[in-house]
Order: C-alpha cells, then sequence, then structure tokens
C-alpha cells in the first residue's frame, strides 16, 4: 500500500457519485480539493465525518474548497446513504477499488484480532493547482470540517 506524498499532484480519475454523475479529477480544476476515503456508508464513524462536512460545508465552499468522498459502497448504497443524511457532495462508488488502490488506502488492517483487506480512513488535501498538500492520516470524524479548514485557512 503506497499512499501519495506531499507534492503529488492528483491522479487522474473518473468515478459515478450516488446520483449516476461522472466526476473526473478535471472536474475540479481552479478548486482547492478534499478527497475523503471512508470504510462503509451510515456506520457511526463515517455518518460522523460526512455530517461534520455537511454541517460546514458552506463554509468549506467560501473558501473555494470541493469535497469529494470516496469508499466500495455501490451508488445505491451512497444514494440511501446521501439522501438520509442530506449530504452535498459527491461520494464516488469505487466498487473495483480503482480509487483506493490508486490513492494507497486499500490494504491490510486488523480488528479485534483479526487481519483482513480494507479501507484506511485517510483525507487527501490538495490546492488549486491538484497538488497535494496534506494528508490526513486519522480524521477526527466529528470534527472533520475543522481539521480540513484549519489546513486551507491557517
Amino acid at each position: 500500500m503506497n499512499k501519495l506524498s506531499i507534492g503529488s499532484k492528483l491522479p487522474a480519475f473518473t468515478g459515478i457519485d450516488q446520483n449516476g454523475k461522472e466526476w473526473s479529477s478535471n472536474s475540479f480544476n481552479g478548486k482547492c480539493l478534499v478527497v475523503y476515503f471512508y470504510p462503509k456508508d451510515s456506520t457511526p464513524g463515517c455518518t460522523a465525518q460526512a455530517c461534520s462536512l455537511r454541517d460546514d460545508y458552506s463554509l468549506l465552499t467560501d473558501n473555494n474548497i470541493a469535497i469529494l468522498g470516496v469508499s466500495a459502497d455501490s451508488v445505491s448504497s451512497h444514494k440511501k446513504f446521501s439522501d438520509k443524511f442530506h449530504l452535498p457532495f459527491p461520494l464516488i462508488a469505487d466498487t473495483d477499488k480503482v480509487l483506493l488502490n490508486l490513492f494507497g488506502v486499500w490494504g491490510e488492517k486488523k480488528f479485534m484480532g483479526k487481519t483482513y483487506d480494507g479501507i484506511h480512513r485517510t483525507t487527501f488535501l490538495f490546492d488549486e493547482s491538484g497538488t497535494l498538500i496534506s494528508v490526513i492520516e486519522k480524521p477526527n470524524t466529528k470534527n472533520h470540517a475543522s481539521e480540513v479548514l484549519g489546513f486551507y485557512t491557517s
């Protein structure tokens, strides 16, 4: 598992969101981009993280910051999650794990003595030119928007 390093350029990608809309890396030209990877729709930590970003979405967009969530869940799962919690940003359904591998967040995990492959909750922060300026390895799910804003506004 090789994560992107600081100074890397935003990898070229395309993906489908919860509404069936295609997004690509070029969709965010000229904006700061937050790409956050999370394990599973509608789980407590993932819901807290998404809702934190939702609650401060206008602050983020006012600072030219776009949000893109990614997990291996299906489009229909993302749709239910997004509708239930009124999420205003795209959630990419990466069921083939293309983006997960491209960003280096799919790999071995351990939980309660068991080892398995899964998504490492990680957030990547890119500037307006598409350069990676920070990686949050273990996001604070309840205050994730504040964490993100701190990098861009300090």
